[in-house]
């Protein structure tokens, strides 16, 4: 069984788990708590952090995948479904880096870092919502619930219905004999 690098699949694992603890923490927790609300910018705080340690781990997941042997691309029966694999798991680099660029945008052009993180105010500024950043940070949101929807229908469906090992790739263990260890 060819299997990816145990750093990409570390990263993997735990990148999935700081993405949706951070979607959820935004969309369904700040986006619903007033601006005056203090709780707003320790939640923020937390949210930043995430937000940061994830765009740190995205390049260190980009620079591994790019510098380790991994198995070859899925298959799944179809050219097209293929092709589709491909763009999807180029797409999550690009909205995850989205997602890091549009908040960092957003943190700098409100002012957040010393609010959040010096005491500068014990509120969010006015107009945070009105922000184009904070739009594009919304909608690349979006786009990466539904990418990670059709990355979870895709693995499911290999797993359930191809039953070609597809996730065992993606888990920790003995590499292939032939692979290289880097």
């Amino acid at each position: 069984m060819l299997r990816y690098h145990p750093l990409l699949v570390a990263l993997h694992w735990l990148m999935a788990l700081l993405i949706l603890v951070a979607l959820a923490a935004g969309g369904l927790v700040l986006a619903n708590m007033p601006d005056d609300s203090p709780d707003k910018v320790a939640g923020l705080g937390g949210h930043m952090i995430f937000g940061m340690a994830i765009g740190v781990l995205l390049v260190l997941r980009f620079v591994t995948r790019l510098r380790s042997a991994h198995p070859p691309r899925a298959a799944a029966g179809n050219v097209m479904l293929d092709r589709i694999g491909v763009w999807t798991h180029w797409a999550f680099y690009e909205l995850i880096a989205g997602m890091v660029l549009t908040g960092l945008a957003m943190a700098f052009g409100a002012g957040l870092f010393p609010i959040v993180y010096g005491g500068a105010a014990e509120t969010v500024p006015p107009g945070l919502q009105d922000l184009p950043q904070r739009a594009a940070h919304g909608l690349i949101a979006t786009a990466l619930v539904a990418l990670i929807v059709l990355h979870l229908a895709a693995a499911l469906w290999h797993q359930f219905v191809r039953k070609d090992g597809l996730l065992r790739r993606m888990w920790f263990g003995k590499r292939s004999a032939g692979e290289p260890a880097e």
